[in-house]
């Protein structure tokens, strides 16, 4: 009998130190600015005090990358705002 995994672990995603910064001068320069910028500090904050209370940087890794998938994918969204197509039905 082995004492191996039979699975490969999945290598957790890696934060750059600076990234939470990078994310909050790119919300800042956004033109929804006003908007994204409290709702990342928001979020941001609730993650944080969730890190602190679970030991686990996990939230904090989540929040940075759906905020990086929001700016990522503005220009699309406003791409399709922009064409008038109308999905409400």
């Amino acid at each position: 009998m082995s004492a191996q995994p039979d699975h490969t672990p999945v290598t957790p995603f890696a934060l750059a130190p600076g990234a939470p910064a990078e994310l909050l001068a790119q919300l800042r320069t956004d033109r929804r600015a006003d908007r994204w910028v409290p709702a990342f500090e928001q979020e941001w904050a609730a993650a944080l005090e969730e890190s602190r209370r679970t030991f686990s940087l996990a939230a904090l890794y989540e929040v940075v990358q759906v905020w990086q998938g929001r700016i990522a994918s503005a220009p699309a969204v406003d791409a399709f705002l922009a064409s008038g197509y109308d999905d409400s039905e």
